[in-house]
């Protein structure tokens, strides 16, 4: 009887696993199609200037995809130097307390 239910969760586990890696899919092609169409929809041309420094013109969509991916990398970068700081600190103060 156990072996019988070992293989029926077995079955199913696959059929689950199967259902996530499609709906996983199936996700990533919908985000893909809108990335697509926000490319797109936004080819005006713009000139941009900040602080003074002029950028080449180039289509809203890669400026809005440029300041995202500048985002990601600088998001994660200030949290690094957080959570690195708060250790620091956290260290000087068990220094502290064990002298």
């Amino acid at each position: 009887m156990r072996m019988r239910t070992s293989l029926v969760t077995s079955i199913m586990g696959k059929s689950v696993r199967r259902f996530n890696r499609l709906l996983l899919i199936l996700v990533l092609l919908l985000l893909v199609a809108a990335i697509l169409v926000f490319f797109l929809e936004n080819q005006q041309v713009v000139g941009l200037v900040f602080l003074g420094f002029a950028f080449p013109a180039l289509p809203v969509s890669a400026l809005m995809v440029g300041a995202l991916l500048l985002g990601l990398l600088i998001g994660p970068a200030m949290g690094l130097l957080v959570v690195s700081r708060s250790r620091h600190k956290l260290r000087l103060r068990l220094n502290d307390t064990t002298k």
